[in-house]
């Protein structure tokens, strides 16, 4: 049933932003940063309703960690499709995700993700992978901050995958804080009871910003291991709350 509800509230929301696009078409020729602006706002809302349609309980910890006056590298753990959601509902205005190119052929989706100023990631591509890199840390520059999963890819197991470290290089030639973001019970909304949509308690915490610009060059080399372990001990916690 919620499946229904969240399917035909996309498909509803899918005729009824057509005006939106056109309108941010016309922003966008004046100005792309209101764009980004306004299309961030529209998929809150339109996130926040799919939240509250699949039943789910968010729980936020840490909110004052989140950065509303600079930009920031946030990195969490990738469990699911609604990590995007309880991400984006609860971070700053002004943020973009680095996500798999194949995103890129989904056209509604791509659409808004480009409006907000989100990076297409081809992992097969070494060129254009240090494209969106060097894309990444113009963002941070100027005042976006990013959303990425330093696992790469979805974990389906337990515990977190190995974290990579090229993608540390956004916040450290950018000069921005890592702020580590812990997401627990994300799959168990969806992907561990496909296709059906179930109820949860999804828990998403802010750690601690890290400035790699007051580490030691061996601190800076061991970022990643460091980030996850702050990762994997918030979640632990977190999980005896659920």
């Amino acid at each position: 049933m919620r499946l229904f509800l969240v399917a035909v509230f996309l498909l509803l929301y899918s005729i009824f932003t057509i005006p939106m696009c056109i309108v941010e078409w016309i922003v966008g020729r004046v100005n792309p940063e209101k764009k980004a602006v306004i299309a961030q706002k529209c998929v809150v809302v339109g996130f926040k309703i799919i939240l509250f349609i699949s039943g789910v309980k968010l729980t936020v910890k840490g909110e004052e960690n989140v950065l509303h006056d600079d930009a920031a590298l946030y990195t969490y753990n990738h469990r699911g499709f609604f990590d995007i959601l309880v991400g984006y509902t609860t971070a700053p205005m002004h943020t973009a995700y680095i996500s798999k190119k194949e995103i890129k052929n989904i056209p509604m989706i791509s659409w808004w993700m480009k409006c907000m100023n989100c990076l297409f990631l081809d992992r097969n591509d070494i060129k254009q992978g240090l494209k969106t890199i060097t894309d990444g840390i113009e963002l941070l520059k100027n005042g976006t901050s990013i959303y990425i999963a330093p696992e790469g890819t979805r974990n389906k197991g337990e515990g977190l995958l190995e974290f990579h470290d090229a993608c540390f290089k956004l916040a450290e030639k950018s000069k921005k804080p890592v702020i580590p973001v812990a997401i627990n019970n994300t799959d168990e909304v969806f992907e561990k009871h496909l296709p059906w949509i179930h109820s949860q308690h999804v828990i998403i915490e802010y750690c601690t910003p890290i400035y790699m610009d007051n580490m030691d060059r061996k601190e800076r080399k061991q970022i990643g291991k460091t980030v996850k372990q702050i990762i994997l001990e918030k979640i632990q916690q977190n999980a005896q709350e659920i």
